[in-house]
């Protein structure tokens, strides 16, 4: 055993062995010796308990989730080939580690959350961490950064460690020869953060494009442009696309390069790179190509009224795969070698010329506060503006980016198949949703209903016959609807929080985390803890206002769901049950979040179209919903015949 090795540790076989880009040194994996039993206690007398502490880094249903893993994790070390020597560079008290010039420079790079592990239970990314570096002759590691909300990175020559301090909505760099820190960015100039963040957490970075050559210029992106930023501040940011914002087009620059090549060696600015392009205000897509010498309107090489891809080029020559697709449009495989002449190789959905296809639109309307909100309109193909059509109104967030995202008829998991339903003379409406701080169903309210108002008011939407659908967060949203308005015929809620107290304190299966960062800081949106906004958690929980429920609901909780407490959805149905209105709940017992087997899609998918239909055209009831399946008869009967 080499003396660097710490006591009782050995080398790892699940280490990730690397050769330095000199060779001179090879990286591995080192771990402490496995846990062994107490051999002289018999297996019944050892006790099979979970120990929960108060103040431990990282919470104990978290470190069960991640055990299988935790026990094959390893530490980098390295070995100076040309020295003789080890030296261990990771130890347990780091999170995550680098290395720096591809292994060849004076440090690694390492961080940890571990000091502040308990916060991240409610406070959610990004998380607060230490950074550090490690010295890969000796071993020490010195704190350079502390506190920073951040996950640090490493520019390709190894010159600069740079991160996204994400309270601040700057990024921010760190000389390592020098040990001089510098802010890059500053919102007067550059707004790096998202403009549309509606959470009450730090907005997210719109990301990077990666370096220039020799770790030149780090190019970072705004909502749509690249700019060229100086990673010592010596020079003013540059944009380099000039004209995305003006235009509204989204620019990200596409890196065919493999991920380690990328992280080895900077962008050529003399190159002609490719971006694609997305207006978000038509919705189209387009590639487009620049060199990044200097500022430059994109070129246009190819765009539309369509969807595209990112797109693959060949390895060793200038051939180019992509897809195109819109609604009516299946995205087939393209090659092509400039973008001019494209060779379609592909045709994978030909029946659907068999079918009813529909169409779909931007639909756009003012909420009750006065914005303007747009979203989807699917319709039949045969649409006739004089005809009344039954609705569907189906949503999740924000979704009319995806004007022209070609959709495959399938029994999908957990939303309504917009084929089968225009197919079938429905409309889906599939708004858009914005937030304020506090009150997320209220807000989901106030966009949703103004604009099923405004359709039914157009006059081909049967006001008698209008549901509404979603799930997981959709779900809550759609099960809160049902709480403030009786307009709507049927609603189906899938994976609904219905409580958010008892929601709060809940535990995510997948991760073992517990929820309550969801409900102050991310999606549920509700901005404090239950102890000083009591009256928000109640006035946005379905639960405690099922008594104001008129609409017949159809919920689909599953057992196993590791996202959503399946509790929460057998609350619903129990208050539903105990004020006897009309609801009905489906538990798959061999699903998580959503049924992924083929038999559980394709039954949840029958019994949902069962339901609107008897709500929305009047068709008989199926036997499980006029008698249910009595568990005796469970896997014999299925209910689904239709009851006259």
């Amino acid at each position: 055993e080499d003396a660097a090795m710490p006591e009782a540790w050995t080398v790892s076989e699940h280490g990730r062995i690397r050769f330095s880009g000199s060779q001179e040194r090879v990286y591995f994996g080192t771990a402490p010796y496995p846990l062994e039993r107490d051999t002289t206690k018999l297996e019944e007398e050892i006790p099979v308990l979970d120990v929960w502490h108060w103040n431990e880094p990282v919470l104990q249903s978290v470190q069960l989730n991640n055990r299988k893993q935790n026990l094959k994790e390893s530490y980098m070390a390295v070995y100076h080939l040309d020295q003789d020597k080890m030296v261990q560079l990771e130890t347990e008290d780091f999170t995550g580690i680098r290395w720096i010039d591809q292994g060849d420079g004076d440090k690694v790079l390492a961080w940890s959350y571990l000091p502040f592990g308990v916060r991240r239970m409610w406070e959610g990314y990004p998380y607060h961490q230490d950074f550090y570096l490690v010295d890969v002759q000796t071993g020490e590691a010195k704190m350079f950064k502390e506190d920073c909300r951040a996950t640090p990175d490493v520019s390709p020559n190894g010159k600069y460690v740079y991160w996204y301090q994400a309270l601040d909505t700057i990024w921010k760099s760190y000389h390592l020869a020098t040990g001089r820190e510098y802010t890059i960015t500053r919102p007067q100039t550059i707004q790096v953060a998202d403009e549309l963040n509606d959470r009450p957490m730090p907005a997210s970075p719109y990301g990077t494009a990666g370096w220039l050559e020799d770790d030149e210029a780090l190019l970072v992106y705004d909502r749509y442009d690249i700019w060229k930023v100086d990673p010592e501040n010596r020079d003013e940011p540059v944009n380099l696309t000039q004209n995305g914002r003006k235009t509204n087009t989204e620019y990200r620059l596409v890196d065919y390069r493999p991920r380690d090549e990328r992280d080895e060696k900077g962008l050529d600015p003399a190159e002609t790179y490719h971006l694609q392009g997305h207006n978000v205000v038509t919705r189209a897509d387009g590639y487009y190509a620049m060199k990044l010498k200097r500022p430059d309107k994109p070129q246009r090489i190819i765009g539309g009224k369509y969807r595209l891809n990112r797109p693959v080029k060949a390895q060793d020559d200038d051939t180019y795969l992509y897809t195109k697709e819109t609604f009516q449009q299946f995205p087939d495989l393209l090659i092509t070698e400039d973008f001019d002449d494209s060779r379609q190789i592909s045709r994978a959905n030909p029946q659907q010329e068999e079918f009813k296809w529909g169409t779909t639109e931007l639909y756009s309307w003012t909420s009750a506060d006065g914005r303007k909100l747009e979203g989807l309109l699917v319709k039949p193909e045969d649409f006739d503006p004089n005809k009344k059509y039954p609705m569907i109104v189906n949503f999740y967030e924000k979704s009319s980016q995806g004007l022209y995202r070609h959709r495959v008829p399938e029994n999908h998991r957990s939303t309504v198949d917009y084929h089968y339903y225009t197919s079938n003379d429905y409309i889906i409406f599939n708004p858009d949703v914005y937030y304020e701080t506090g009150y997320p169903g209220e807000d989901a309210f106030n966009c949703v209903m103004t604009g099923v108002t405004q359709l039914i008011s157009e006059g081909f939407v049967d006001r008698d016959a209008i549901a509404a659908q979603g799930h997981s967060w959709g779900g809550y949203q759609v099960a809160y609807l049902a709480t403030r308005t009786d307009l709507f015929a049927a609603i189906e809620s899938g994976a609904p929080v219905s409580n958010m107290f008892s929601a709060y304190g809940g535990i995510r299966g997948w991760s073992g985390r517990n929820r309550s960062f969801q409900y102050e800081h991310t999606q549920s949106r509700i901005g404090e803890p239950i102890w000083d906004a009591p009256l928000r958690y109640l006035e946005s929980s379905p639960l405690f206002w099922a008594d104001k429920i008129e609409t017949p609901l159809l919920i689909m909780h599953n057992q196993d769901d590791g996202a959503v407490p399946f509790s929460q959805g057998v609350e619903f149905f129990i208050s539903l049950r105990r004020l006897r209105k009309p609801a009905w709940m489906l538990n798959y017992n061999e699903a998580d979040h959503w049924p992924t087997k083929v038999r559980d899609k394709h039954d949840f998918q029958i019994r949902m179209s069962q339901f609107f239909d008897h709500y929305l055209k009047g068709k008989p009831m199926p036997e499980w919903m006029k008698e249910g399946i009595p568990a005796v008869e469970k896997g014999y009967e299925m209910g689904l015949e239709r009851v006259k």
